[in-house]
């Protein structure tokens, strides 16, 4: 235990004797100014903690942790909320490349308020939301302390639902428009996977830019719902994977122009879907594999049509020393948001309803809204 408490840099609160301090109380969370002091320590916090790779329904179990020092530069924020992402499952599972070492604290991305702050901390005061930017391994608790240098600023007009999951998912998506292939209006984009998060985002992003966007979804109870879903938020055509079962899929784009750019986040048959899609020389972009079956590609596509197969993780575009590039995109998103022109669903589950939360995560109650702990 003594490791995990390391690892999460959280302690008690506890004032010198001779000092004084101001105090007064926002909704629920009380801001304390604490700049004069000599020690600053955090409150005790509560963690969703794993400390072995695992089923995440097994492995993971609430954690009370021991207050830490806030150090002159640190920040201490009080989490308002927190998503559950596939890619917190794959770390838990021990399948992600990047991984924090075991015993840790989930979640990698969340929206909070600040609490206290170090001596030497400038940029951020008591009460401003943040979020960390680029994202960082340990939101799933209920006070986070570290360096200034992670957290981002954000505008708190924006519902907080969409300020904790706006980087994993919103980015990508934009990052994915943007880094592959120049398009412009009048376009077309394919992808499957149209029901993600991710997808919704492509949807409603391509549309700001004029770009029409054909999207493929899996068959399955629901699939007519999804469908009007998508074409709510601006989808031009949505098809299930069986209505593809065509010779020529090409046909049923009526007006639209053949894509130059794809995305694959299922794999196997859908990937496939995609490509048949592809104008000569397109490009398709694989950001996940939901499915877990390879993608195959017919020698004619490559010889015949010159297509391109390219991939995309965001950490390792985060990796590239673009945290101000990042912060800029995350405000640009924020503010699509906060405007209602991003618009995606979640489902609020308290903390103390984590167990829950993460069986729909995990897919045990069928399709549900991406689940966001609130703190």
């Amino acid at each position: 235990m003594a490791a995990l408490i390391k690892s999460v840099t959280i302690r008690a609160l506890k004032f010198s004797s001779a000092a004084s301090f101001r105090s007064k109380r926002c909704g629920k969370t009380p801001i304390i100014c604490l700049k004069s002091f000599s020690t600053v320590m955090s409150p005790p916090s509560e963690a969703i903690v794993y400390e072995q790779h695992g089923s995440p329904d097994s492995v993971t179990r609430l954690v009370n942790l021991r207050p830490v020092e806030v150090k002159e530069n640190d920040v201490c924020v009080k989490m308002i909320a927190a998503p559950i992402n596939p890619s917190d499952i794959n770390r838990i599972e021990g399948v992600y490349p990047v991984r924090p070492p075991v015993p840790a604290v989930g979640g990698y991305e969340g929206v909070g308020e600040v609490y206290a702050v170090g001596s030497k901390v400038n940029g951020l005061s008591p009460g401003d939301w943040v979020i960390p930017s680029p994202p960082s391994s340990g939101t799933w608790q209920t006070y986070v302390v570290k360096e200034e240098s992670v957290w981002h600023k954000i505008d708190k007009a924006c519902p907080m639902e969409y300020a904790a999951t706006i980087t994993v998912n919103p980015l990508t998506a934009l990052r994915m428009l943007e880094d592959f292939v120049n398009l412009n209006s009048g376009d077309s984009v394919v992808q499957n996977g149209a029901t993600s998060i991710v997808g919704q985002c492509v949807i409603q992003l391509a549309r700001l830019r004029g770009i029409s966007t054909i999207n493929i979804i899996r068959d399955r109870a629901g699939s007519d719902e999804a469908r009007e879903q998508l074409k709510a938020l601006g989808a031009d055509e949505v098809f299930s994977e069986s209505q593809l079962n065509v010779k020529n899929v090409k046909s049923l784009l009526g007006n639209l122009p053949e894509p130059a750019l794809g995305f694959n986040c299922v794999g196997g048959n859908a990937a496939s879907l995609v490509l048949k899609y592809l104008r000569e020389g397109g490009t398709m972009v694989t950001y996940g594999g939901m499915s877990k079956k390879p993608i195959t590609v017919s020698t004619t596509s490559f010889i015949f049509k010159d297509l391109a197969l390219r991939g995309f993780w965001l950490q390792s575009w985060l990796s590239m020393g673009k945290v101000k590039e990042c912060r800029e995109m995350i405000d640009y998103l924020l503010g699509l948001a906060r405007d209602g022109k991003l618009k995606y669903e979640t489902e609020l589950v308290p903390f103390d309803e984590f167990p829950v939360a993460l069986d729909k995560a995990l897919g045990k109650l069928g399709r549900q809204p991406k689940q966001v702990i609130t703190f």
